[in-house]
């Protein structure tokens, strides 16, 4: 009984850190860890797209290049497993995005709703099998006016995309560090 409470905690732990993974790829532009969130055939109902989760990264890709600023958090994550390799999670979000539109107008946005995933384990990992974003909030906001270095200031560095935000750089010393020890 031990050894199933203590897998239900990795699995649980595993879940919570692919969600996480996935923040940061849509946050920081990081198409790796956008990509370690989603199993390959997984299916994503993401607003007004709907389709592979492989459509949904190209899309987000694209708007990658446009220099956009997305803040994405996550809390109340509830998982309940169905059995060993299935788990259904739902999971609330803040969004705050700023990006051109398609006609190049800055447009910023506050989004709050839920994941609701559909996760599967193969092998040893879980992933986001299916996903259906619900909305809960939208709230469309006016673009400050000034610059980000005359916004930001002193407060410095500025979060960027991969791979020059200042993150990259811990988790390369890490790196560094591991294959020296």
């Amino acid at each position: 009984m031990e050894s199933a409470k203590l897998q239900e905690l990795l699995d649980r732990e595993a879940i919570r850190d692919c969600l996480y993974r996935y923040c940061r790829g849509i946050d920081r532009a990081d198409e790796e860890a956008l990509r370690s969130s989603y199993w390959p055939d997984a299916h994503d109902r993401h607003g007004a797209y709907v389709g592979s989760a492989e459509g949904f990264i190209q899309m987000a890709l694209g708007v990658f290049k446009t220099g956009p600023r997305n803040i994405h958090q996550v809390s109340n994550i509830l998982i309940e497993f169905q059995g060993p390799a299935q788990a259904a999670v739902e999971t609330y979000f803040t969004a705050l995005q700023r990006a051109p539109d398609r006609e190049g107008v800055i447009r910023q946005v506050l989004l709050c709703g839920r994941y609701c995933d559909r996760f599967e384990k193969r092998g040893d990992e879980w992933r986001v099998a299916d996903r259906t974003v619900v909305y809960d909030w939208v709230e469309e906001q006016t673009p400050p006016d000034k610059t980000e270095v005359d916004r930001f200031g002193l407060r410095q560095p500025i979060g960027c995309a991969r791979p020059d935000d200042p993150v990259y750089a811990l988790l390369s010393a890490k790196a560094n560090a591991t294959a020296t020890d």
